[in-house]
């Protein structure tokens, strides 16, 4: 069912209202009669029940008979008709006045340790005595940024609880228990922006009174819902919502009641199931870090989940009215994954000899340089699609070893960096060592080449038994620029480079490799 809000505006008449409206009728926008008149068109309509946005805590000097026929009414209606109370500041709690939890109107229980008679509350109620006896709260609260987006179906105190005014009306609406809604709900406010609403004037006299901006057919009223209430804006009772910044609150209420009756809330889930997601992605990210993936592949993974994250979460919200809190979980993988790059970008930073982690190569005291080419070639018999993972499983590895810490030193741009040439030198990495003289330079080199050779093997998916790792290794000393020759540093380097690149002789790469001797020296130059 729809919910109908019936609005009652105290219009200013004019000579000309005066002609064509009674004296009577202007005489219930000024008293308590209003509110009667609303009672009996909407008790005769056929309403299941009817909220009173409307504090009457206070009787009326002037019209003690109108107040005598608003508790009849509450009386008479047996709890269909509920009326609005509010809670005071907790200082008053201890004051004569206040009431025990347990005997709150409409009152229940919470907790299955909960005793009477409870805590004392302070609660402004309704003059009469069976209108204070069908009442309900009607203070929503908002949310950290002010707009309600979440509106608290009760409060609670010690064990006991006091409805709201949405949820007394879905309780005598459905005659389901208290206990069995939730204790917050979430209207969907992007599928129902506007509820139905038709003038109090109008209901009481039966014909149009106050037209619509839009003049639609007032809505059907039997079976339905009510909640009366004001809407001007000089009431100061405007609530933000992601809908409107100037919502009435007897349209939020309304908002409340019909979610909880048709069942038509946005549902969530449970709180920690945010920070499970968040700690899954950190663990995802984590691990693809720490498997040494590429950068561009690892950014690209991590944009592609957030675009998920947001995908899922519009979906489930428009289309199945279901909530994610994927902000919590997007915050916490940005964090990790800026920590992980950062770490990354150290590990990468000292791999290929980046100054602010690694001594500056001076050719006066490192005089010799090793350089190896490595390669690796799969099997014939492999398929296409197997060796290119095998491939990646080689390049991952690789750079896994070299991020862990060593001494070699990567020549950054020959593979990692996709151009035109990819296709040529995908399959090229050079690694440099130096040392003071030959035998040093080699000796480092033959330790992180054994290391090297445990790394791609030491797993049950071994890469050799997919394809065979080759190995060009090539040892020159430095100019130093001590005589007056006009070969430079750079031209040897070059030179040394070019050599490494373009060398026939290769070995394949072993646990003891076959072109060092005992000493870590070249068995052949």
């Amino acid at each position: 069912q729809r919910y109908h809000f019936v609005e009652y505006y105290k219009v200013k008449f004019d000579a000309q209202w005066f002609t064509k409206i009674t004296g009577k009728l202007v005489l219930m926008s000024q008293t308590r009669f209003g509110y009667l008149g609303t009672y009996n068109s909407l008790d005769r309509a056929g309403v299941r029940a009817v909220g009173y946005d409307v504090l009457f805590h206070d009787r009326s000097p002037q019209d003690p008979i109108g107040d005598e026929a608003l508790e009849a009414m509450g009386e008479g209606g047996n709890g269909r008709f509920v009326f609005g109370a509010s809670r005071v500041n907790s200082d008053y709690d201890t004051s004569k006045g206040a009431t025990f939890a347990s005997q709150a109107p409409n009152g229940f229980s919470v907790s299955s340790h909960a005793h009477k008679p409870g805590l004392r509350v302070a609660l402004l109620l309704p003059f009469g005595k069976a209108m204070a006896a069908h009442s309900a709260l009607l203070d929503p609260t908002r949310g950290n940024n002010a707009i309600i987006r979440d509106v608290p179906t009760r409060e609670d105190f010690g064990g006991w609880a006091m409805p709201s005014l949405p949820l007394q009306l879905a309780v005598v609406a459905t005659h389901r228990t208290p206990q069995s809604f939730p204790a917050s709900v979430r209207p969907n406010w992007r599928k129902h922006s506007q509820l139905p609403f038709i003038s109090a004037a109008n209901v009481i006299e039966g014909r149009t009174i106050c037209r619509d901006a839009d003049n639609s057919a007032p809505p059907v009223l039997k079976d339905s819902i009510a909640l009366v209430g004001y809407t001007a804006s000089g009431l100061n009772d405007a609530k933000p919502t992601p809908v409107s910044g100037t919502m009435p609150g007897v349209e939020v209420l309304g908002e409340a009641t019909e979610a909880l009756v048709n069942n038509s809330a946005i549902w969530m889930p449970p709180k920690g199931m945010k920070y499970i997601l968040a700690g899954i992605l950190v663990l995802l990210a984590s691990f693809a870090f720490y498997r040494g993936e590429p950068a561009n592949d690892v950014d690209s993974v991590f944009v592609a989940t957030n675009l998920l994250l947001l995908t899922l979460a519009f979906c489930g919200l428009t289309f199945f009215g279901a909530f994610f809190d994927i902000f919590a979980s997007i915050g916490f993988l940005s964090l990790c994954f800026g920590l992980c790059r950062l770490y990354a970008g150290v590990q990468r930073g000292r791999a290929v000899g980046n100054g602010d982690f690694r001594v500056e190569f001076d050719p006066s005291v490192d005089r010799w340089l090793v350089m190896a080419r490595l390669r690796f070639l799969p099997y014939p018999s492999l398929e296409a699609a197997s060796a290119a993972r095998r491939k990646r499983e080689y390049r991952r590895r690789l750079r896994r070893f070299l991020y862990a810490g060593c001494d070699a030193v990567m020549l950054e741009g020959i593979v990692e960096r996709k151009s035109w040439l990819h296709a040529t030198l995908d399959d090229l990495v050079v690694l440099v060592w130096k040392g003071e003289d030959e035998a040093s330079a080699w000796r480092a080199a033959a330790v992180d080449l054994d290391a090297l050779h445990a790394q791609f093997n030491e797993h049950d998916d071994r890469l050799d038994d997919d394809g065979t790792i080759k190995v060009s290794v090539v040892a020159a000393a430095i100019d130093d620029d001590r005589d007056n020759s006009d070969r430079g540093e750079r031209l040897r380097l070059r030179e040394v480079l070019g050599r490494v690149l373009n060398a026939e002789e290769e070995w394949p790469l072993r646990a003891e490799n076959p072109f060092t001797d005992k000493d870590g020296r070249i068995a052949t130059t």
